[in-house]
């Protein structure tokens, strides 16, 4: 009976290690059908539902504080599509600047206004010891005109009234009457020379008394005349006020003529400059000629942003800013095309020292951005490029519902550096509030609500029961 038992047990023994042998070494055909049931088992058992892809998101009113988050109602418009041209800031040909030249060849013994000060017309510039022939003989020229007029018009009184009773012949008063005629007009010449020459009418009257000129003062010119059937401001001059107190003046910007230097007519001393009419110069290439062309035909206002402006410290600036002109060349060094659009510039001014000085607002060399209308959009909703945010194709906006806001898919047909225009499909019903900033950061915001597990469009009630917004 022992024996049978022994027997049985290694009979058992010797089935199993069988069994385990053979399946060991046939592992390579039953593992690869057990190991994917276990797996997908496995997976079965620890799946979790899908995610729902969030959708609302609750701001508390301080935090849309702290985001300086900006709500508006929109509305259907209409929006020119624009496009955006670098520029700067020019001078005005002709109006911007005025140069003062020598009237004569002297030497600059004085220099009464140096770059940066105010002078009004008529304030001396330079004094110049003159060392000019021709100068010269004009002056001699007219005292001696003028004496021979005297000696001509005493002749004529005496010889008047013997002509009258005979005793002379009425053609030797006819001859000095001719002669006091060429003798005036000379005298007409001379003196309008003089005045060219930067002489006043006090000098040439000296002249003609025999007191001749050995310095001139060149003084800054008057502005020009305005025209009567225009009330455009003349560049020449710039209206300074403080308090009731109002007068034309120039500002000295660059001297070019140094004391003891010797000039000659016609020379560059220094230029006066007013800066209160200038160009907005925009650089463009040639594929952007027919827009150009066709907002300066229809006069469309251009939008002008100011680089470098703090428009807070200024007036507000109103005037419309339109293409004058365009240029018919083409840079060889750029490839660009310059167009021009006038500028009517701000200024003030301070007091030091017993002067005043002028601070303008826009600078020649100042750089902007020109955007230029070329396209009508009719029917679409305009929103600042910071209310759209983008998810791969998907653009995305925030509709606000009092603490709530929702995210709602828009369709973009053009945006550019400030604004972003949004098609009128429904999905935007005009007079909601919409989210006019920050839409990235919301956006973030919306998934890490998300990824907390708790909706932000539900709410709990006090007996514990759960609901979604309403």
């Amino acid at each position: 009976m022992r024996i049978s038992k022994s027997l049985r047990i290694l009979s058992g023994v010797a089935v199993v290690a069988a069994l385990g042998a053979g399946a060991f070494f046939t592992r390579e055909r039953w593992m690869p059908r057990l190991v994917p049931q276990i797996a997908e088992a496995a997976s079965a058992e620890g799946e979790s539902p899908p995610v729902e892809e969030p959708k609302v998101l609750k701001l508390s009113p301080q935090a849309r504080k702290n985001m300086g988050l900006v709500s508006k109602p929109v509305r259907p418009q209409t929006y020119w599509k624009k496009v955006q041209i670098p520029g700067e800031i020019v001078d005005r040909p002709g109006r911007s600047d005025r140069g003062i030249t020598s009237p004569a060849v002297g030497v600059v013994t004085q220099i009464h206004a140096f770059p940066g000060d105010t002078v009004k017309p008529g304030d001396r510039l330079f004094t110049l010891r003159l060392f000019s022939e021709y100068l010269q003989n004009t002056q001699k020229e007219l005292f001696g005109a003028t004496r021979e007029t005297q000696l001509i018009d005493e002749q004529l009184k005496r010889l008047r009234p013997l002509a009258e009773t005979g005793g002379i012949a009425k053609s030797k008063i006819i001859e000095l009457e001719s002669q006091l005629q060429r003798q005036e007009a000379a005298i007409s010449a001379h003196r309008q020379d003089l005045l060219t020459r930067g002489l006043n009418l006090e000098q040439i009257a000296s002249v003609a008394a025999g007191k001749f000129v050995v310095t001139v003062e060149v003084v800054a010119p008057p502005p020009a005349e305005a025209n009567p059937k225009t009330t455009e401001i003349q560049p020449a001059a710039l209206q300074l006020v403080q308090g009731e107190f109002a007068e034309l003046a120039y500002e000295v910007q660059e001297l070019t003529a140094e004391l003891g230097q010797q000039v000659q007519a016609g020379q560059l001393l220094s230029t006066l400059a007013n800066h209160r009419s200038l160009y907005v110069e925009g650089h463009a290439f040639k594929r952007d000629a027919p827009a150009l062309e066709d907002a300066a035909q229809g006069s469309r206002d251009i939008a002008v942003e100011f680089a470098e402006d703090n428009a807070e410290h200024w007036p507000v600036l109103e005037q419309a800013f339109r293409i004058r002109h365009l240029s018919n060349s083409i840079d060889t060094s750029s490839r660009t095309f310059d167009f021009f659009i006038p500028l009517t510039n701000q200024s003030r001014n301070y007091q030091q020292d017993g002067q005043t000085f002028i601070v303008w607002r826009f600078r020649p060399g100042q750089r902007v951005r020109l955007h230029v209308p070329v396209e009508n959009l009719d029917n679409v909703i305009v929103l600042p490029a910071e209310a759209v945010v983008r998810e791969g194709p998907e653009a995305y906006v925030f509709r606000q519902n009092g603490d709530l806001f929702n995210r709602i898919p828009v369709q973009v047909l053009h945006e550019d550096r400030l604004n972003i225009v949004l098609a009128n499909d429904g999905s935007m019903k005009p007079g909601l509030y919409f989210a006019q900033n920050a839409a990235a950061s919301l956006n973030r915001v919306l998934k890490a609500q998300a990824a907390s597990g708790m909706r932000a469009d539900v709410h709990v009630h006090a007996d514990g029961t759960v609901h979604a917004s309403h």
